[in-house]
This record gives C-alpha cells, sequence and structure tokens, in this order.
C-alpha cells in the first residue's frame, strides 16, 4: 500500500526505498517512539511502504498528530498516545525498537529540560527495556550535539566531546550521552543488539517552523516569505551541515537494518559545511524575500562549528547523502 500527503510525496518515498532495496522489514513489528515528530512521521510512512507492522508512540510534545494523520487508517498501523518516560508495554512481540522521541530545538531547551532530560533518560531505558523483553533490535537517534564544542573538523566518532554540563544546552547534550550509555550498558550487560545514530542538522518537510520552535531552516524560509527580518545570531559566521530528510531515514534505516552493526555509533549527516550567513542568502535569494538580516546576541554555548566525519557511515552502511542544500530547500519552498 503507498500512501503519500501533501508533505511527502512518492517519488520522495521511493528514493528512500530505492537507498533501502538491499534489506527487508517486511511483516517485522516496529516500535517508533517519537513517531508523529518530523523524523518519526518519515520513518513510520517509510517503514508502512516496506510492508512492516508499525506501532507509533507519541505524546505529541512536539510532535503533531497531522504528521501522521494519513496513516492513521493503514491496516498495519498503531498510532498511540502515551509518554515513553513512562512505562510502556506493547503487550506484542516487536523486532525493532527506533527511540525517536525528544524535543529537539535550542529554544525549548530553556522551557521544557527535565522533559528532554526524561525522554533521553527515562525514556530510553524504558524504551530499552521493551527491546530486551521482546529481544528486538534497537536504534537510538542520538545527536552531533554530543560533541559539544568540537575540537576536530570533520568531527569522528571517536571524539569524545566538550560539552557543559551546567550550561542552557546541558538537558539535551547530557541527556543524549546519557541515552547512549544506557544503550552500550545493555549491550555489554544483557548482550542486545544496539546501534547509535549521531544526527547533524536535517532539515524537510514536516518540520516545526513556529517562532517557538526555532529550527535555522524553517524560521529563515518562514521569515523570507513574510518579508520579515531574518534573524542571525552572533555574526552568522558559524556553520552546520545540513542533510536533507530523505538522505537521513535513509541512513538511519540502514544503520537499524543491516546485520552485524550492534554496538556501532555512526555520525548521519552531510558533510558539506556552510555559514549561517550563507544559508541565510541562499534563501533569500530563492524566495525572492525583501528581507534585511537582523543580528542578536549568540545564544549560549552554541557550536561554531559543525561537520561531520562520515567515513563510517560509507564503509558500515553504504552510505552518503545524495540531496543538495539548494534542492532541499526548493522542495520545502514548494509546500509552503
Amino acid at each position: 500500500m503507498n500512501i503519500s500527503t501533501p508533505s511527502s510525496s512518492d517519488f520522495e518515498i521511493q528514493k528512500i526505498l530505492t537507498g533501502l532495496s538491499d534489506l527487508s522489514f517486511p511483516d517485522q513489528t516496529i516500535l517508533v517512539t517519537g513517531g508523529s515528530g518530523f523524523l518519526g512521521s518519515w520513518m513510520c510512512e517509510v517503514l508502512l511502504n516496506t510492508g512492516a507492522n508499525v506501532i507509533c508512540l507519541d505524546n505529541y510534545a512536539s510532535g503533531r498528530p497531522e504528521n501522521t494523520e494519513h496513516l492513521k487508517n493503514h491496516p498495519k498501523f498503531t498510532r498511540i498516545v502515551h509518554d515513553i518516560s513512562k512505562p510502556y508495554d506493547p503487550g506484542r512481540k516487536v523486532d525493532l525498537v527506533c527511540h525517536l522521541a525528544s524535543r529537539a530545538s535550542p529554544l525549548e531547551f530553556e522551557h521544557y529540560p527535565i522533559q528532554i532530560l526524561k525522554s533521553n533518560t527515562l525514556g530510553t531505558m524504558n524504551a530499552l527495556g521493551i527491546a530486551r523483553k521482546y529481544e528486538a533490535r534497537f536504534l537510538f537517534t542520538s545527536t552531533s550535539e554530543t560533541y559539544g564544542e568540537a575540537a576536530i573538523f570533520p568531527t569522528p566518532e571517536t571524539y569524545r566531546g566538550n560539552v557543559n554540563t551546567l550550561g542552557i544546552r546541558g538537558c539535551y547534550d547530557e541527556a543524549k550521552r546519557a541515552g547512549e550509555a544506557f544503550c552500550m550498558a545493555y549491550f555489554r550487560q544483557h548482550g542486545l543488539d544496539v546501534r547509535i545514530a549521531r544526527i547533524f542538522n536535517t532539515y524537510g518537510p514536516r518540520m516545526r517552523s513556529d517562532g517557538h520552535y526555532g529550527r535555522v531552516i524553517p524560521r529563515f524560509i518562514d521569515q523570507a516569505v513574510h518579508n520579515a527580518p531574518i534573524t542571525i545570531f552572533g555574526e552568522g559566521k558559524q556553520t552546520r551541515s545540513f542533510c536533507y530528510v530523505t538522505d537521513q531515514i535513509t541512513g538511519l534505516l540502514r544503520l537499524a537494518g543491516l546485520p552485524d552493526l550492534a554496538g556501532e555509533v555512526v555520525n548521519i549527516g552531510n558533510p558539506v559545511e556552510w555559514t549561517i550567513l550563507d544559508l541565510a542568502h541562499m534563501i533569500i535569494e530563492l524566495t525572492g524575500s525583501k528581507s534585511e538580516l537582523s543580528y542578536q546576541p549568540m545564544p549560549p554555548d552554541d557550536p561554531t562549528r559543525r561537520v561531520p566525519d562520515i567515513t563510517k557511515a560509507r564503509e558500515k552502511l553504504g552510505w552518503e547523502p545524495k540531496v543538495e542544500l539548494k534542492d532541499g530547500l526548493m522542495k520545502m519552498l514548494e509546500l509552503k
């Protein structure tokens, strides 16, 4: 059963499925926490298109019901409202647990630090418990933020990080680091097949653009199409590496689905580095916007560079991103 919605397309889903052609998920039962979020909803949709049975768990703290509304009548899709930081048992055998549940916007770190900590510590422990009970494989979506203010570029998985535990970002950075430690504890003590993805900045359709969410690409697009001032923190010389959602989901599911990757941690991101200022100028050009730049103070502990070393992803997953930033931005603009 092929599924699409105005915020996805058959072409984009097919691109992901092509990248997974050597994998098999049919008739597996897969639990996706945060399944109505930006990445979670794409993952649910793709897995359904492979023939998997999907349990989508979300409390809608940052995910949105409309992201999976088009899936709710699919015979292999179950949508449950639940906070994974509280105990949960699906009550049936699951083959794979994909733990994506967490607020991830820097603008939310100040307002929801406890919820963020819980979803990545208690939530990770609960999700691991489900995987252990049903002898399922486990995918944890960690983050490049575990590296903090990195000192090695491109940054490899062997870099141990430079993170401020007491800073405003600590609730997210340290919770994800703790989540990774939980994964490795279950791997070593219980022999659980865990895989850890360190996600670098990802963008695409279904990404929230409201003012309180604050992810840079949807925020810049929203400001540009309304000819509003585009907010630049600092001088805009800080860099990020932007991965389009179809590439990200392909990488995540290859990490989840390939054999012999137990205990591995892999960067999933685009190795092309962009300054925030260059991103703003590109979006202004693509939209024909009359927006001007509004320079604001740099937030505390905002990383100055982000660029992944994806050697491991290339070698172990046979994966690298294919969508260039301009093409991904144009796809998002089609949906505005």
